[in-house]
């Protein structure tokens, strides 16, 4: 008999039904086949533009996207597709990788999460258990900027220095290896890369006296291959490098100088951040950081370029050996790191197709250069900058002014050491012609250089008189009402043409990274919890979705089964921890809840509750009274030792605790926490190395001060508007 005659039309359709779904099902790879990325797969990123396979989707980390289905005509129909959670109030800065259906994203610490880019269902999470007391080593939060995924594995460093190779299917750890051989205050907040079979890493800590270096491994084994040291150690011993003979000469201590070598302070060079590859050329550009200190007149007082800081390395990735270099701030004193994000394009200049680098590291010019020589081709200021007037063409090199120059006296100099621009990743559209910079206007004040330098051991070694620093600021204030040069711009720059597009100027200095499509759109979250797209070409805004928490990560694109999403994470933090505007940060007024949000056309998910946080000053303890000269000496040693995280002034943007609002337990206890490390477990570190008991009283009077002073205009100010 056929079976089949009698079955009822509805069950025939379920089985139809049944069967689609398991041939779709059949259809979509696995998350062992899914993650098989390799060079080929990279190099041809754009056959599979419903990808994003490394870190700034291609090699080139354009940061552009070929996808069209969200554009400019029906951007504003975006809506949640779905959201989740990362666990953590800190500062979240990565990039997620996604590989047909399957994302890999960081959190703090190097915690990495495995989801399902369909629906936000949580595979696998990995955590590399960091302890907490390594939190006191970071200059700019326990962040993280993303993994790499490679035949079948997932690479991850940790902020304590380990690199991890996970299994792409459950998270397990395949391999690991401790870069940085378990010494503070070494960290890495970087994501890796991998080429031709290596992963490649490097780290940070410059701030706290380090010397710098990245290093390659063997992608299935973890054996380290090569090592590239940026800076030179101690000129008595053998160099480990060929390229640091030539750097040996540009470091002088001078005549006459009794402080500490810079061999011994670490000397800085961290690469900490940037890293892009040319597969044709088989060339890993690296962007090198500041020295250590900050200062050259005690880092290096006999004078010298320095090298490597504050330069663009090009190198061979097979053997680690030096191709040519290009220094963006020779003896660079200002912490100008070059880590910042660095393009490569091919673009006609003067009607020849040149293949280029740009880079728009902290210290304000857009640098263009010819990446196979390292030639300079051009180099404005795209962002406020008195430190240097010009780059000279025929040299290359900047030409200071005498206002840069700190050894003798305190100097205001733009941009700050926060830069104008920072790690956040820009983004350059092949279709419009310009790069998209997430730029901000800061001001620094550099303070007085030390004649006779001592070494923190394990904390902020810059060379700079903090107590000078803070009497620069409170007369500022005082004489001001406020502190100028704070602000951020997205910027659309003209490479070729060396001159700004158009521009969008943003409430707050520190908000997200960039992403441009080729739907004419660039996308950016800000420090005040929005989530905006503009029009690539000429900068009309085209959406506005209110976070209310505050993004400094890059958002990225894919596509699944032929529908495109958006992803961005929400956490703000970072170094805005210490130069972060407290008045306009989306954190200083909500939770800071770390989330990943998904967008697509017509998504109708729920947002996540966002709860506004009650910000009146507690009544601080009335026993607690100190001078006026007593208040200037806890100021400045919290300046020198808690503003990092705990903010300027002790006012937090929101990121770690607002110490003004301490509770009756944490009053009773700070000796306790700050000094002893109560709470090492949870990231606060103790500090009992760095000061006396009489020291951490004054630094406590002084926060009860500030309370006592903030808490007394808050309620003046809600007397005077209900007309009290």
């Amino acid at each position: 008999m056929d079976q089949t005659a009698d079955t009822p039309a509805s069950e025939e359709a379920g089985a139809q039904e049944a069967g689609a779904d398991a041939a779709a099902a059949a259809a979509v790879p696995s998350i062992e086949e899914a993650t098989q990325i390799t060079k080929a797969r990279i190099v041809a990123a754009d056959s599979e533009p419903q990808n994003w396979l490394s870190h700034g989707r291609t090699y080139s980390e354009q940061r552009y996207s070929p996808l069209t289905q969200v554009n400019a005509d029906n951007v504003d129909e975006l809506g949640l597709a779905w959201s989740y959670e990362m666990y953590t109030t800190r500062g979240l800065e990565a990039s997620p990788i996604v590989v047909d259906g399957y994302m890999f994203v960081t959190g703090n610490w190097g915690v990495t999460h495995a989801i399902d880019a369909r629906t936000g269902e949580e595979l696998w999470m990995f955590d590399p258990k960091v302890p907490g007391e390594w939190g006191r080593y970071g200059c700019c939060d326990v962040v993280n900027r993303g993994v790499a995924v490679w035949e079948g594995k997932v690479y991850v460093a940790s902020f304590d220095g380990r690199l991890h190779a996970l299994d792409a299917k459950t998270g397990t750890p395949i391999w690991q290896v401790d870069t940085v051989n378990n010494t503070p205050p070494y960290t890495i907040t970087g994501a890796p890369r991998v080429i031709n079979g290596k992963v490649i890493i490097g780290n940070g800590g410059a701030e706290l006296g380090v010397r710098g270096y990245f290093t390659a491994y063997d992608a299935n084994t973890g054996e380290e291959l090569w090592r590239f040291y940026t800076v030179p150690g101690n000129p008595d011993e053998p160099v480990e490098n060929p390229h640091l003979e030539a750097a040996m000469d540009t470091w002088s201590m001078g005549e006459g100088y009794d402080g500490p070598p810079w061999w011994e302070v670490g000397g800085g060079g961290t690469t900490w951040d940037s890293m892009v590859y040319d597969a044709e050329l088989n060339t890993l550009y690296v962007g090198v950081g500041n020295g250590s200190p900050w200062a050259r007149y005690v880092r290096s007082p006999g004078g010298g370029d320095n090298l490597y800081l504050s330069s663009i390395l090009a190198v061979n990735p097979d053997t680690g050996e030096l191709k040519w270099h290009y220094q963006t701030t020779p003896g660079d004193t200002w912490d100008y790191t070059a880590t910042q994000h660095i393009i490569l394009a091919d673009m006609e200049i003067d009607g020849d197709m040149r293949k280029v680098a740009m880079q728009a590291p902290k210290n304000g010019f857009f640098y263009v250069l010819d990446r196979v020589t390292g030639e300079l081709i051009s180099a404005e200021k795209y962002t406020l900058v008195t430190w240097a007037s010009h780059v000279d063409m025929e040299t290359g090199r900047p030409v200071e002014t005498p206002e840069s120059n700190y050894k003798d006296q305190t100097q205001v100099v733009l941009p700050g050491a926060i830069g104008g621009h920072n790690w956040h990743p820009m983004a350059y559209n092949p279709d419009t012609g310009l790069v998209y910079i997430p730029a901000m206007e800061t001001f620094g004040i550099y303070a007085d250089a030390y004649e006779s330098y001592e070494i923190q051991e394990r904390w902020w070694n810059t060379g700079m008189k903090w107590d000078a620093y803070y009497d620069e600021i409170i007369r500022t204030l005082e004489a001001e009402g406020d502190l100028p040069y704070n602000r951020g711009v997205l910027k659309a720059w003209d490479p070729v043409k060396q001159k700004e597009a158009w521009a969008v100027v943003h409430t707050d200095h520190w908000n997200g990274g960039v992403l441009t499509t080729a739907g004419n759109l660039v996308f950016q979250g800000t420090g005040d919890g929005k989530f905006r797209a503009y029009r690539a070409d000429n900068g009309e805004q085209l959406l506005e979705i209110e976070t209310k928490t505050g993004i400094i990560a890059p958002p990225i694109t894919y596509a699944v089964d032929g529908e495109q999403f958006v992803a961005v994470l929400l956490g703000w933090g970072g170094a805005a921890i210490t130069a972060g505007d407290a008045r306009t940060a989306s954190a200083a007024r909500y939770g800071n809840e770390g989330r990943l949000l998904v967008f697509k056309l017509g998504g109708e998910a729920e947002y996540p509750e966002v709860i506004e946080k009650n910000l009146d000053i507690p009544e601080p303890p009335t026993d607690v009274q100190l001078s006026a000269m007593e208040i200037r000496k806890g100021g400045q040693l919290f300046m020198g030792t808690c503003a990092l995280c705990h903010g300027a002034l002790a006012v937090s943007p929101g990121v770690a605790p607002d110490l003004r609002y301490m509770s009756e337990g944490v009053h009773a206890n700070f000796k306790d926490i700050v000094a002893n490390g109560i709470l090492a477990h949870s990231g606060m570190a103790k500090f009992s190395d760095l000061h006396t008991d009489e020291e951490f009283d004054l630094m406590y009077g002084y926060i009860v001060a500030r309370a006592r002073e903030d808490r007394k205009a808050a309620l003046a100010a809600q007397e005077g508007q209900n007309g009290g």
